[in-house]
């Protein structure tokens, strides 16, 4: 099929940022649930409600090495008892512990009957026949009750819920060995250009080395899905187009370059050509070119990110509307960043009628935030240098410093 860029003529109405991010995350979908290694849900979606089928802890145990006693007889100090035993982790009590008794305890050992309290080493002359109480000691302390972590019949995950270590100890102590998640996105990432060269090579005249398909991919990977980082696509209809297909065996498609309307920005024409091109035009700066589509290839529909090629304006835009699909294709409940005020300590100069994204170092301690330094589209290092972004909106072109900003906090996870 022949065609041509002028498909790909600006839009006649820019989209807000707040409505191309609407029409993103109604275009995605959670990918299918599965059965996975304990070990590889780390940081995948839980995909069903988990229940406690039992106690955690199953019994009274110590929590510290010790002596098992009554605590009425160690409310006062000094106390003598009689050394009745001693047990384990692992082990059971042999007896009971009766009025003027103690038995020696280890950690995590069943509490014997009879004694309700644990009466720490340190606080004992360690004795094994009779042992002296050196330190009164309150009524129940150093015992965990059964149940106390979890108890049965309780709901302790939910389906969204992010599986953290904290999470993985949990099903591991329930016996969940194969939990149920959401499938983890695979996403392959394109770059396109003529001039651009793989990392390895010295770039020639009027090339440069391929930064975005390794700060995009790491993006990706930072939002817990798997990159697949694609061959280099050169600037023709046919390269594109095969490039495109090939992707198509992916979750999802993030390219970089090729979405603005010179002569050689094919990215748009061939996109609506395997799909159905929905944003293209956002009023947002940097990274005003940017594509939403959705291609189809049988009974699959993939959704396609199409960045600005600009390093900067490839991450930002990344940030706030492919990072939040990518979560919500994974399960995530939670798709955006913690957000603060905060007070401007450079004044700041932006385009009056577009939304523009600073890129910043917020102080959550002084409450303020700074720019990075120059705020050009191509300059990486305002990236690098940055913990958060100041979100302006249109208006004046002029942000005097010790005005109040909004920043998201771009280094903190999703809290809403």
């Amino acid at each position: 099929m022949t065609v041509s860029p002028s498909s790909a003529k600006a839009a006649d109405k820019l989209l807000t940022v707040d409505e191309a991010l609407e029409r993103i995350l109604a275009g995605v979908r959670p990918l299918p649930a599965r059965e996975v290694a304990l070990l590889e849900a780390l940081g995948r979606t839980l995909a069903a409600e988990v229940v406690a089928d039992r106690d955690i802890p199953p019994f009274r145990n110590s929590a510290m090495d010790g002596y098992a006693v009554r605590g009425e007889d160690v409310a006062t100090a000094p106390a003598r008892l009689r050394v009745v035993g001693a047990v384990a982790a692992g082990g059971m009590p042999e007896r009971a512990v009766g009025r003027g008794e103690a038995m020696r305890i280890m950690t995590g050992a069943p509490m014997p009957d009879g004694a309700d309290t644990v009466v720490r080493v340190e606080d004992t002359d360690n004795a094994d026949d009779v042992v002296t109480v050196t330190a009164a000691t309150p009524r129940g302390l150093s015992v965990r009750q059964a149940g106390e972590d979890l108890a049965r019949g309780t709901t302790i995950l939910r389906a969204g819920d992010v599986l953290r270590p904290a999470e993985i100890g949990l099903l591991a102590s329930l016996g969940v060995s194969r939990p149920r998640v959401v499938a983890r996105p695979r996403v392959a990432v394109l770059s396109t250009g003529d001039e651009i060269v793989e990392i390895t090579e010295t770039p020639g005249p009027g090339k440069i080395r391929d930064a975005n398909r390794y700060s995009v991919g790491s993006a990706v990977l930072a939002a817990a899905c798997e990159p697949w980082l694609r061959p280099l696509v050169r600037d023709t209809p046919d390269a594109l187009r095969s490039a495109l297909r090939d992707a198509m065996s992916a979750d999802a498609i993030v390219t970089s370059g090729g979405v603005s309307v010179g002569d050689h920005d094919w990215v748009k024409p061939i996109v609506s050509e395997l799909g159905t091109l929905d944003v293209w035009a956002i009023a947002i700066r940097p990274g005003r070119p940017l594509a939403f589509a959705q291609l189809r290839g049988g009974d699959r529909v993939v959704p396609l990110f199409g960045l600005p090629g600009n390093p900067v304006s490839a991450l930002l835009t990344f940030e706030l509307f492919v990072r939040p699909a990518l979560l919500a294709m994974s399960g995530r409940r939670k798709l955006h960043r913690p957000r603060a005020r905060a007070k401007l300590l450079d004044e700041l100069d932006k385009p009056g009628f577009l939304r523009f994204f600073a890129r910043a170092i917020y102080d959550a301690v002084a409450g303020t935030v700074r720019l990075t330094g120059p705020q050009g589209s191509g300059i990486l290092r305002s990236m690098s240098l940055a913990n958060c972004l100041i979100d302006a909106p249109p208006g004046p072109s002029t942000i005097a410093a010790g005005e109040s900003v909004d920043v998201i906090l771009t280094d903190l996870p999703e809290d809403h």
